[in-house]
């Protein structure tokens, strides 16, 4: 995989990067900027060195059309402020390849970053259809001379910013895929041991492929969130009015005996924190995992598993985290969340927190990204590399 040193000098060229600023933002504010700034070293790197950096990069879910709930306006604001003390101004199209971005490109000095709205703005960046995707493609690459690709989030994403245009251009991995990669690959080539996965988030259907694999590969697997309650139904417990995926329970009862036959212990929770209902302010009581009342429903890990995950977490060598252990944005469902937070902080070794709602969680419970060895942009990919999938953003990348 090439990176921006293998292409040489980029002064006064017009280098394309494809970003992840995909943030959470309610009006014009930004809730979580840790994409954003995760994105500057590569864009500082490259006016820098003076280049014309053009940003292309998209937020939620715009289906295709123009929505100003979606406008990328608020980050780039955001990336002024991050940028402009370095020196590098920071310009905003307001249209994806139109005449607002043609005539930004056109004006772009060496040195300076220019964002384009939203790419989902536009329906063939999503589209099934190759040619469509093309059409954008070749309109993306016609404002720019190489490409650089540095948005982790998305490299499982076979979209036209992200695959199509990169066969279009001299292309080249940002500095933030490649840290990613690095990482992952740690995580799936000899790591070091004990090797601890904490698997959380709703459901075990968003993860059977990611426990299949690493049960070939971990020691142990920490189950928690709403998925743990088919594991404890698996097993033969009732869970009241709790999330239950009642079409994988023999695909669970499986994992169960394959980690026995293989050696690797699958540690679900003793105590599970209960309520009502669905509510902040619901009356919360903990109960044992295998006694969960019938009028009540299971919003997290228990006080009890919450320091037992945490004493696992810290004895590892390596640990992977993906999805949170409880409703983490309610207080009295946070327990099990932050417990596995404060351990990673402790560990020996390398701690990942891998993208997603593990990401908000630890940053909304006041932790520092510095705490912990690596927090992914990408929680998805990371799932989907650490399924064994092959990732199409990656993939391109390695073609000449």
């Amino acid at each position: 995989m090439k990176t921006i040193d293998d292409l040489g000098d980029v002064a006064g060229l017009r280098v394309l990067v494809r970003s992840d600023l995909n943030v959470p933002i309610k009006g014009d504010r930004i809730g979580d900027d840790g994409r954003i700034r995760a994105s500057v070293p590569t864009l500082l790197k490259l006016a820098k060195a003076g280049a014309k950096v053009i940003v292309t990069a998209h937020l939620g879910r715009p289906k295709g059309t123009p929505n100003p709930e979606f406008t990328l306006a608020p980050v780039a604001q955001r990336l002024g402020e991050l940028l402009e003390p370095e020196g590098v101004k920071v310009h905003f199209a307001t249209d994806v390849t139109g005449e607002s971005a043609q005539e930004a490109v056109q004006e772009l000095d060496e040195g300076e970053v220019l964002l384009l709205e939203n790419v989902r703005y536009d329906p063939r960046e999503e589209s099934k259809d190759e040619a469509e995707r093309g059409a954008l493609a070749d309109e993306l690459a016609g404002l720019a001379d190489v490409f650089v690709s540095d948005g982790f989030g998305v490299v499982h994403r076979k979209q036209a910013s992200v695959y199509d245009v990169a066969r279009k251009l001299p292309h080249a991995a940002g500095g933030l895929v490649l840290a990613e990669v690095e990482v992952l690959k740690k995580l799936t080539e000899d790591p070091a041991r004990p090797y601890v996965v904490v698997l959380g988030g709703a459901k075990v259907s968003d993860k059977l492929a990611v426990i299949d694999n690493l049960l070939a590969k971990a020691d142990k697997l920490l189950i928690g969130g709403g998925m743990v309650f088919t594991f404890l139904k698996a097993q033969g417990h009732e869970v009241g009015k709790s999330l239950l995926e009642e079409d994988q329970l023999d695909t669970v009862k499986g994992y169960l005996e394959t980690a026995k036959s293989k050696g690797v212990e699958i540690v679900l929770p003793t105590d599970i924190v209960v309520a009502p209902e669905f509510k902040a302010d619901a009356p919360a009581t903990v109960v044992a995992a295998g006694a969960i009342p019938a009028d009540q429903l299971g919003l997290d890990i228990g006080p009890d598993s919450g320091k037992a995950f945490a004493a696992e977490v810290a004895a590892a060598k390596t640990v992977f985290w993906n999805g949170p252990m409880g409703v983490f944005e309610m207080e009295a469902f946070a327990g099990g969340t932050k417990a596995v937070a404060a351990a990673l902080t402790e560990v020996d070794g390398l701690s990942v927190v891998g993208g997603g709602d593990s990401a908000a969680a630890v940053r909304q419970m006041g932790f520092a990204d510095d705490q912990f060895g690596h927090i992914s942009t990408g929680g998805g990919a990371s799932l989907e590399y650490l399924e064994g999938k092959e990732l199409p953003g990656l993939v391109v990348l390695e073609e000449e």
